[in-house]
């Protein structure tokens, strides 16, 4: 099971799979001393209520950590109510940790088959929890083992470790997770699982530590930030919590995982991102090496809107890379991609057409608000955390690790002060 995976499991059964779908069961629940209109009655009998004892005992299961335990008993309740993606979910979930206790390889990996049949039957119910679209895509079609180390002993321990875990033995999982760790000081996932049995046990403080040793041995991988930001969020750390999370977004933006967190810190603080879309209305292709098509969209093409303006601008600069600055500026590169040094460059020029626009202080209001605010990140200095995060696609990408490895504050800086609102009682 691969590392993130079974965290997944852990941490989100209780915080998402009890809220998820145990919201829809609210939906389909009358309030006290109201009748459900006729036409609902079939609807509310595909659905688990959230009253019903044994969905009860499974929740409780879950919540005391015995995800082997619940896999029963959320198989009665696909049994019963089979058009309910959360009790498929639950199934699939409490499945997959059981394969983690199968000590035979083959037999474990037809059991995640199994629970991967049960993620997709919940799935096509219309589950789309958190939960479910992020473990999904994460369990091999044939359901393989992924390592945990390049050597056998080592993986050894670390799967044994792994099926106390999923067992709820907390204690003999801590003892070979450090076992590991002795026979492999830098194996991240073992620095981090520690620190996971602390968090289940309500270690926070002792989390943390762990969690900061994992980031010692490998910054650049999100998972630690994450962990740690929970366990400071457990401790009512919420300033603390939320630095952690920006920081996992730091170590690796295109994942989904790594806006976990954050986001659901967001919800939980009640603020929004302040994301900024921008909606293309220029687009660049070339024809061959020397003819550069720049397509405008019409409709900005407005009277005293100098959103048109700014948008050719961009097109015209970007149409300039193809043609010559990419060769000067990456002369060891075989052939053009979009960079994040000429989408900086081309966001720069639409910055400045605004930025030069008659009275714009007084006319921003009438503009585009991203364009507006596109102003606002090249005077504040963000536009290349900008280009990378809100931009990229997988040309501009490749520059991203390159640029953390020596700009990892102003990324940093960017989420921090501009994208991430404080919460209101920080």
């Amino acid at each position: 099971m691969r590392a993130p995976l079974r965290r997944c499991i852990r941490f989100f059964l209780i915080a998402v799979l009890t809220v998820s779908f145990c919201a829809h069961l609210v939906a389909q629940t009358p309030p006290p001393g109201t009748q459900a209109p006729s036409e609902d009655k079939t609807a509310a009998a595909d659905h688990a209520p959230k009253d019903d004892p044994e969905v009860r005992h499974a929740l409780e299961l879950l919540d005391s950590g015995k995800m082997v335990e619940s896999m029963t008993v959320f198989e009665s309740l696909c049994n019963r109510f089979p058009k309910d993606g959360g009790m498929w979910e639950g199934w699939g979930v409490g499945t997959l940790a059981y394969a983690q206790t199968i000590n035979d390889p083959e037999t474990r990996r037809k059991a995640r088959v199994r629970a991967r049949s049960f993620l997709i039957k919940a799935r096509d119910l219309g589950d789309n929890s958190n939960l479910l679209q992020t473990i999904l895509p994460m369990i091999a079609e044939d359901g393989g083992d992924s390592a945990y180390s390049t050597k056998t002993e080592v993986n050894q321990i670390m799967q044994k470790a792994e099926a106390n875990f999923a067992r709820g033995d907390y204690e003999k999982a801590r003892q070979g997770y450090l076992q590991a760790l002795l026979l492999e000081p830098q194996n991240y996932g073992a620095a981090l699982f520690i620190g996971d049995v602390y968090f289940k046990q309500h270690i926070d403080g002792s989390a943390g530590e762990w969690f900061a040793r994992a980031i010692a041995i490998d910054p650049d991988r999100e998972t630690a930030y994450r962990y740690w930001g929970d366990a400071l969020w457990d401790m009512g750390k919420s300033a603390d919590a939320r630095e952690k999370y920006i920081q996992a977004i730091v170590a690796d933006p295109y994942s989904q995982r790594s806006w976990m967190g954050l986001s659901q810190w967001a919800q939980r603080a009640k603020v929004n991102l302040n994301w900024v879309r921008l909606q293309d209305k220029s687009s660049v292709s070339a024809q061959d090496a020397t003819h550069i098509n720049i397509t405008l969209d019409a409709n900005s093409l407005k009277k005293d809107d100098p959103s048109g303006s700014a948008w050719m601008m961009y097109g015209m600069n970007r149409a300039l890379w193809h043609n010559e600055k990419f060769k000067k500026e990456f002369p060891n590169e075989p052939a053009y991609r979009h960079t994040m040094r000429e989408e900086v460059d081309s966001l720069h020029l639409m910055a400045d057409v605004m930025r030069e626009q008659k009275n714009f202080e007084k006319k921003k209001k009438d503009m585009d608000p991203a364009l507006v605010q596109l102003v606002e990140i090249d005077k504040l200095g963000f536009l290349e955390p900008f280009a990378l995060l809100n931009r990229a696609d997988k040309e501009v990408a490749q520059d991203y690790a390159p640029y953390r490895d020596t700009h990892r504050e102003t990324i940093y800086r960017y989420l921090n002060e501009y994208v991430v609102p404080k919460a209101p009682s920080q």
